[in-house]
């Protein structure tokens, strides 16, 4: 099993450096459960077209209006939009700030553009990489489903997004913290109540043998 695990974080790392050579884009994998990969997206398949849509019209209107030089990162969960970044002056993070809201279909938008030079490839390279270790604890814990977690890393900072309860929301912020490289965690969660949850998880199969109690941890 542990074999497994270091297997796994290579695999999460090495995904994360290729997906640095573009965008800062958020990371999501799979949890693995008795071998099984668990889908466990807690958006309908519509929030999800819908953020894909908010996310490819939103960096259209960024380009068109700001041009290359801001780099700025647009990250939809649920409809709420993190803009993560930089950019040269105030007034670019205003605007941008502007121009999103305006997307069809946002909700609301967190504003975490900062007022700086643009990062570098090395940075967003490092970004990527601490966007992979963050997802393969996650996975190791068992405890939480590790698909039902966006992370973004900007600058050493992470990012955590989703529709999770508080015990979830606690759990994924001290794995994080727990990373070499991550200089702070925000959160920007959907908070569910537990009985919220339940009713988004899918029934057990009727069949299905009571777990064990090593299993249960």
């Amino acid at each position: 099993m542990k074999q497994h695990h270091r297997l796994w974080t290579r695999a999460a790392a090495g995904l994360a450096l290729v997906m640095s050579l573009g965008a800062c884009a958020p990371l999501v994998v799979g949890s693995m459960v008795g071998g099984a990969m668990v889908a466990s997206d807690r958006r309908t398949s519509g929030i999800q077209l819908e953020d894909e849509g908010i996310e490819l019209r939103g960096g259209n209107r960024i380009r068109e209006m700001l041009g290359s030089r801001v780099h700025i990162n647009i990250t939809s969960y649920n409809r709420q939009v993190l803009l993560t970044g930089e950019v040269p002056t105030q007034k670019d993070k205003d605007y941008a700030n502007q121009l999103i809201s305006q997307v069809e279909n946002v909700r609301t938008v967190v504003n975490e553009l900062a007022v700086a030079p643009t990062s570098s490839l090395s940075d967003r390279s490092m970004d990527a990489l601490i966007s992979g270790k963050v997802k393969a604890s996650m996975v190791d814990s068992k405890d939480i489903f590790a698909n039902a977690f966006k992370v973004v890393t900007e600058r050493g900072t992470v990012y955590l997004m989703g529709r999770v309860t508080q015990r979830e929301a606690q759990r994924a912020t001290d794995l994080a913290r727990q990373v070499s490289g991550v200089k702070k965690v925000v959160r920007v969660f959907d908070i569910l109540t537990e009985e919220e949850l339940q009713a988004l998880l899918p029934p057990p199969p009727k069949n299905a043998a009571p777990a064990t109690s090593s299993e249960a941890k």
